[in-house]
């Protein structure tokens, strides 16, 4: 182990010890939420809800925070898609895409990194009263239900 590791104190029991911080693997969900958690931490307003119809996360915000929500979003979830560029779009995120309802002339759709078993994907949709946006969050590739859980309490979602 290299000395420069972060080390994190073990308060269980009575003495205490250093541990080593678990390292994260690229896609593993607990790298994923830990991106999601640090998209949380930044973003533009409070609360999250959960959308069942689509299993992930909403929040909606006004159009006025457009460049500020979306500055956000692109720092946590690089990849861009729009109706023009989704059919280029790796096959997992097109899939993504074609189970939420495809993506639409105003709409976006957002992607990490892909390489393990998940992803995160975010869903841009402008409600068509020019006023009001919602932003999805979710768990894209292959989703245990405990992935499902895991997210929706990070967020502290609710129905």
């Amino acid at each position: 182990m290299g000395a420069d590791r972060q080390r994190r104190a073990c308060t269980c029991g009575t003495p205490r010890a250093m541990v080593p911080l678990m390292e994260l693997r690229p896609g593993s969900s607990a790298a994923l939420l830990e991106t999601l958690g640090q998209l949380r931490k930044n973003w533009i307003k409070g609360g999250w809800s959960w959308d069942n119809r689509f299993n992930c996360l909403a929040s909606s915000f006004s159009v006025e925070l457009d460049a500020d929500a979306r500055a956000v979003v692109l720092r946590y979830l690089p990849h861009e898609y729009n109706s023009k560029t989704i059919a280029n779009a790796p096959p997992q995120v097109r899939e993504v895409a074609d189970s939420t309802g495809g993506v639409r002339v105003d709409q976006r759709l957002y992607s990490s990194d892909l390489g393990g078993r998940l992803f995160a994907f975010g869903l841009w949709w402008p409600w068509g009263d020019e006023t009001t946006i919602s932003m999805r969050l979710g768990f894209g590739g292959y989703v245990a239900e405990a992935d499902i859980v895991r997210l929706r309490d990070a967020f502290d979602a609710l129905e």
